[in-house]
């Protein structure tokens, strides 16, 4: 990861702006193009998915929006006039599909995978369908009140709603970063019992502070069966899985991605798509740890094709499962008035652990890896 000077982004289609950005986030999901991923990444490529800003121009077919205007702009780039943007999958847009890989609709700076579209960690950002795809927000409200709307509380907000949770139901939460921890606070302002599971003090902490129960992983000798003893020997009633291929507890794996990453990039592609080397230990927790019958929702981004599966346990118990990008737009306008709201439910303002300059993304992005400095959630000011 290195700042480099760039051209700025131009129209290019009609229906084309362009913004200022104004903040752009680091997820977490751009740490797996920091290291599993890394085969699908070509020098130069920029990255980022979380931006708002400012409109500074706009194509001759652009009705909605205007120069001035104040954006957040969804991770996922859709169309919203397709057979799958009717039916609220923008994440499956087919306008935006990328086929050649086999994958759903492009995302902003997410590798060959999803399109090759520049991201949002820059000064100015192309946005494309920019009559649908950008979310106007007012001016007043600092920039952290709107900027999650772009991802983390949408993906979050996706998995709660995939959970189906009823009104007395428990849901565990795997993973306390920034989507688990607005998982938990969407639940929690729900009027939910929420468990989350991790093994960083500070993240523990910070979702403990709001009100839900913690359990840290490494202090128990079985979290399902510490779920169950806190559920009446039953399980939580829905586990939402917010790690993904990050997971960890598979130190073979860890190992094998190392050794992928030494590969000539198309081999090591090929690997990735056909047998791939996730680190499932979360998800198969969550299989473990949720109720008979109950509903595991994943939003924790998965990568391999071939990776086992608790056939048998999953049929057993009876297991729903839930799974997929966000879909962004799909949700905005249902999260919209929580963001209007001046008392701010979900603590958007103060959500952000960091806020740096674009300068330091190098370290941040070496310092958010490695869980240092109380880092949760960071957004860049370019």
């Amino acid at each position: 990861m290195r700042v480099e000077d760039v051209p700025d982004p131009r129209i290019e289609e009609p229906t084309d702006a362009i913004i200022r950005v104004t903040s752009s986030g680091l997820c977490g999901s751009d740490l797996h193009l920091y290291e599993p991923l890394g085969p699908f990444m070509t020098p130069g490529d920029v990255v980022g998915h979380e931006p708002m800003g400012v409109v500074v121009e706009v194509g001759p077919d652009v009705t909605r929006l205007a120069v001035g205007d104040r954006v957040v702009v969804p991770f996922n780039i859709s169309c919203g006039d397709c057979w799958t943007c009717s039916r609220g999958l923008h994440s499956q847009c087919e306008t935006t599909q990328n086929r050649e890989t086999g994958t759903g609709a492009s995302l902003l700076g997410y590798s060959r995978l999803y399109g090759s579209v520049p991201g949002g960690q820059a000064e100015f950002l192309r946005v494309q369908f920019a009559d649908f795809l950008p979310i106007k927000v007012p001016e007043g409200p600092p920039d952290d009140r709107f900027l999650f709307l772009s991802d983390v509380i949408p993906t979050a907000w996706q998995a709660v709603r995939y959970a189906g949770l009823a009104e007395d139901d428990v849901l565990l939460v795997m993973g306390a970063g920034p989507i688990g921890d607005m998982a938990a606070r969407i639940g929690l302002h729900e009027g939910h019992r929420v468990i989350v599971a991790d093994r960083v003090p500070e993240r523990l902490a910070r979702v403990a502070a709001l009100g839900a129960e913690t359990l840290d992983i490494d202090a128990v000798d079985d979290l399902a069966t510490e779920v169950r003893d806190r559920t009446s020997g039953r399980g939580a009633d829905s586990v939402i899985d917010a790690v993904g291929m990050e997971a960890h507890g598979n130190p073979v794996a860890e190992k094998a991605i190392k050794a992928i990453g030494l590969l000539p990039d198309a081999v090591a592609r090929k690997l990735m798509v056909n047998v791939g080397f996730d680190r499932v230990a979360a998800l198969h927790g969550a299989i473990d740890a949720v109720r008979r019958g109950g509903t595991v929702s994943i939003v924790g981004v998965y990568g391999g094709a071939t990776e086992p599966m608790p056939m048998m346990q999953m049929f057993d118990k009876q297991i729903q499962m839930r799974m997929g990008q966000a879909n962004v737009r799909r949700w905005s306008d249902d999260i919209l008035p929580l963001l209007l709201d001046d008392a701010d439910p979900l603590g958007t303002e103060s959500f952000a652990t960091h806020r740096l300059p674009l300068e330091e993304a190098p370290e941040a992005y070496a310092k958010f890896r490695d869980k240092q400095d109380g880092m949760i959630k960071v957004v860049f000011t370019p």
